[in-house]
């Protein structure tokens, strides 16, 4: 029984740095966290990759006699290889490149975004006009937005309100917080904006 436990603990220890890179990518990115059973599964991929990056090290540093590999320097090397695991995944994840060069390639069609909704607010960086119930339109800069139509706040600068009369200035406030579900649908204007 107690073999068991050792042995558990090491397993522990060797799915730590996948647990940290999965860890960091979800905390850096909007994506949805998945079921439990595939964080797991995640989690060993990112393993399997840190375990890679740093099997050069320990190559390195086992060629000089100065350093020595044992548990602490694998400890160190493997948490610092997650968290740049981890950051680097996220960082293509928030930006696109990794997919628009698969796309490029004819690899895929995908994004790297969680979805359409927050890939168009990652790409068209302008004001927009928020389409509420009762035929009500909002104009404004978006600071920020939710990563989903159906749960979260839009949070708009410089906002006005759009009437058959024109633009209504709403004087007074820093910014308005407008639930999504309150949106029937989204604007994005031309750059005209940047003319003046």
């Amino acid at each position: 029984m107690e073999g068991l436990g050792k042995s558990a603990l090491e397993i522990l220890q060797y799915l730590l740095p996948g647990f940290l890179s999965a860890w960091i990518f979800y905390a850096f990115t909007t994506w949805p966290k998945p079921a439990q059973f595939e964080r797991v599964i995640q989690a060993l991929i990112f393993t399997l990759i840190v375990r890679t990056l740093i099997f050069p090290v320990k190559l390195l540093l086992a060629a000089y006699p100065l350093f020595r590999w044992d548990q602490n320097s694998e400890l160190i090397t493997s948490t610092f290889g997650a968290f740049v695991v981890g950051v680097t995944f996220s960082y293509f994840a928030n930006n696109d490149k990794f997919h628009k060069l698969a796309r490029k390639l004819s690899l895929t069609n995908e994004t790297s975004y969680p979805s359409e909704w927050f890939g168009t607010f990652s790409e068209n960086v302008t004001y927009v006009v928020l389409h509420l119930d009762g035929e009500r339109r909002l104009y404004g800069w978006p600071t920020e937005w939710p990563s989903s139509s159906d749960r979260g706040h839009f949070f708009l600068q410089d906002v006005s309100w759009l009437t058959e009369d024109g633009q209504i200035p709403i004087t007074g406030v820093t910014g308005m917080l407008v639930c999504a579900k309150d949106v029937l649908f989204v604007e994005f204007m031309n750059e005209t904006w940047k003319d003046k």
